[in-house]
């Protein structure tokens, strides 16, 4: 039996104990706005607010774009639960379209062929780090003058066309969950790209109060103006955000060369239309390895073969329109061509910031048996 090789484990970088040190001893209190700067810096979003959760990030991304009851707002069924949550909420219905079989990203022409009287926003979401097809995307969403948001939650520093993911959009969400490349334990940011937001996220973020307005001098108390919630990041997850933020570059170039070393090794003694496909303007982060197998059952059977050899690999997202709730808040537009069949067929490999090479080379040695039994 091999060495236990586990799926994930969380970024740690040594200094996070130093900030938490810090933040106890009474002598920060402002972590949270460093980090916005150092994200505002890596992404050249116009303004980023940092957020308890991707999940409350995609909230304020409903109430900013004033969702209300009938209002249809599109995205891929394959995506996580959050993105349709967040507009339910607010009285949304949910058009689900297909994706690329290639790259598991909301298909451009699907969307267009969606678009209504009634649709209020376009969500995306980039799997994996890799990028959606953004000029189609635009295209598409301005000829409309329909909102595009991007769920970018597993995009820290990836990019297209050497823009940052989560800045093309209107808005943009990040994630910083322990499962990310850069983690808080439990975090994520807003990125405001239309600055018509800003002034409201602002209130939203803070209980629907205009505090900020009070403490830039601007009224002489502040009160309560808005709908709202407590959305702000604590110090305690932004200090530790920080600190990771300052390896970003670090941590990602690692993940790439254990990402690069899965792509240039499997092809070898496994079938090649397998791998995962990167377009040409894409830079991905490495967030993880995708490994498309040909069928359901393939996939099944190499999962098992997998953790009998003590390694974890996971599918990923079953796709929403097949859950209770998807058929209830939302309806499938046009043909599920792709959606169900990639997505069972497909199996996350083991892949963190501080695995070894050797790990993966175990991995891929593990795979190249299976398909040679086959």
């Amino acid at each position: 039996m091999n060495q236990a090789i586990p799926f994930h484990q969380p970024t740690v970088v040594g200094t996070e104990i130093d900030c938490l040190k810090d933040f106890l001893s009474g002598t920060s209190g402002h972590l949270g706005k460093k980090a916005e700067k150092q994200l505002q810096g890596l992404t050249a979003a116009s303004q980023v607010l940092l957020t308890t959760s991707c999940t409350h990030a995609l909230e304020m991304c409903a109430l900013l774009l004033d969702i209300q009851p009938g209002d249809e707002v599109i995205m891929p069924s394959f995506t996580f639960v959050s993105a349709a949550n967040a507009f339910v909420l607010r009285g949304a219905k949910i058009v689900f379209v297909d994706i690329e079989p290639d790259t598991m990203n909301i298909d451009p022409a699907c969307v267009q062929a969606a678009i209504s009287g009634r649709t209020k926003a376009v969500l995306i979401m980039h799997y994996g780090g890799m990028a959606c097809d953004m000029a189609a995307l635009k295209a598409v969403t301005a000829q409309a003058e329909i909102a595009l948001i991007e769920d970018a939650a597993h995009c820290i520093d990836a990019y297209y066309e050497n823009q940052h993911l989560g800045t093309f959009g209107d808005l943009g969400t990040l994630s910083f969950h322990y499962t990310k490349n850069v983690q808080c334990s439990e975090g994520g940011a807003l990125l405001i790209n239309n600055e018509r937001y800003l002034e409201r996220a602002l209130m939203l973020r803070d209980k629907g109060t205009n505090r900020q307005a009070f403490l830039d001098g601007q009224v002489d108390r502040y009160s309560w103006v808005d709908v709202g919630s407590s959305y702000t990041l604590g110090e305690i997850n932004a200090a530790m955000l920080s600190t990771q933020l300052e390896q970003v570059q670090r941590i990602t170039s690692r993940r790439q060369v254990l990402w690069s070393r899965y792509f240039e090794v499997l092809p070898t003694a496994t079938p090649p239309e397998c791998l995962p496909i990167l377009g040409a303007k894409v830079r991905a982060n490495a967030h993880l390895f995708p490994w498309h197998c040909r069928e359901v059952a393939e996939r099944k059977a190499l999962q098992r073969h997998l953790r009998q050899q003590n390694i974890q690999a996971y599918f990923h997202y079953v796709p929403l329109h097949s859950s209770p709730a998807g058929q209830k808040f939302g309806v499938f537009h046009g043909e599920d061509r792709h959606t169900t069949k990639r997505s069972g067929a497909l199996l996350r490999l083991p892949l963190f910031t501080d695995m070894t090479t050797d790990q993966v080379d175990t991995v891929v040695r593990c795979i190249s048996y299976f398909y040679a039994k086959r």
